[in-house]
């Protein structure tokens, strides 16, 4: 969501100033050269991993990038939009495969995964991560999106029921309320340019093609311009034990995570500090050595393992 927006070039949808909701979420112009350099220093070691761990699978029409880290139980992680699996789950990966086999994919026309001539949705999403588990002959895994892959998680618990234990969406939504006021207008106005550099050049190491990079961007892009509200009875309908986090700085309102977890039958609610995705080191934290991911890793472990009582909802 806020990934495909945030860059150095400042918005006209806001007569050249940025949303001061904008600025809380940490997507400040300024903090984008830092950032990038960052990430730079630690592109070495994690393609390196990505080599050892990344592997592929034909689903669905398209060629599907995964990795595996770790043994254990299946935790299955879903990026956010315009991302790759480094730059949404570079810093959180390692500590979740400590205790558990981490599967980490890639979705249509992201990263290393190849695009298909259809656009995309979460509904297909969806549909994709649930015939890679058949592949891998996974029956049930617990399931961890963010953003964009947030709203992934939840589809795959309301279309694939079975193949979830226990479900964790981070910063996701069902409807469009769920989002910041300034957001959708913000979105109707960006274009390629408001794309952050530092996801930009993540694209173009793993894939030199510009043009599959804009192509993901304006698939990205009119998926969520084209976002319709979700019945709440599909909410209401997810039965696996399920853990909705905010922070208190998303682009996403954290009235609207209470909210989901409420509809659940057996819905959790945290919410953390920072903007989108920094609590647990997102590529675009301004704070690389917060221990507040190993925080994070020990919440979802604690939820993970955690023997859960009767089904009730909150009050």
């Amino acid at each position: 969501m806020l990934e495909l927006l945030t860059s150095g070039r400042e918005s006209p949808a806001h007569d050249g100033r940025w949303p001061a909701r904008a600025r809380r979420c940490n997507v400040r112009p300024k903090r984008l050269p830092i950032l990038v350099s960052r990430l730079a220093m630690t592109t070495s070691n994690t393609n390196a991993q990505a080599l050892e761990a990344g592997r592929y699978a034909t689903v669905n029409g398209m060629r599907m990038y995964y990795e595996v880290h770790g043994t254990g139980e299946p935790l299955l992680l879903i990026h956010g939009g315009g991302s790759t699996i480094q730059t949404s789950f570079g810093r959180l990966m390692p500590l979740l495969a400590r205790s558990r086999r981490a599967i980490a994919v890639e979705l249509q026309a992201h990263g290393h995964t190849s695009d298909r001539d259809a656009e995309e949705s979460f509904a297909q999403d969806a549909d994709d991560v649930a015939e890679l588990l058949r592949q891998l002959d996974v029956p049930r895994a617990d399931i961890l999106g963010f953003s964009n892959g947030g709203s992934t998680a939840l589809q795959i618990a309301i279309r694939h029921p079975g193949r979830v234990r226990k479900l964790i969406a981070i910063s996701a939504i069902y409807r469009r309320d769920g989002m910041q006021p300034w957001f959708w207008d913000f979105l109707a106005n960006a274009s390629f340019d408001d794309m952050p550099q530092l996801y930009k050049d993540a694209f173009l190491r793993i894939n030199p093609d510009e043009a599959a990079l804009v192509t993901m961007h304006d698939k990205d892009r009119a998926r969520m311009l084209g976002f319709t509200d979700w019945k709440a009875s599909d909410i209401e309908g997810i039965q696996a034990p399920a853990l909705i986090v905010g922070s208190d700085r998303d682009v996403v309102r954290p009235e609207h995570a209470m909210e989901m977890a409420r509809l659940l039958p057996n819905g959790r609610f945290a919410v953390l500090p920072g903007g989108h995705g920094e609590f647990f080191g997102e590529a675009m934290s301004p704070h690389p050595e917060s221990r507040m991911p190993a925080l994070f890793a020990a919440i979802v472990d604690e939820f993970l393992a955690a023997n859960e009582g009767p089904a009730h909802k909150l009050p």
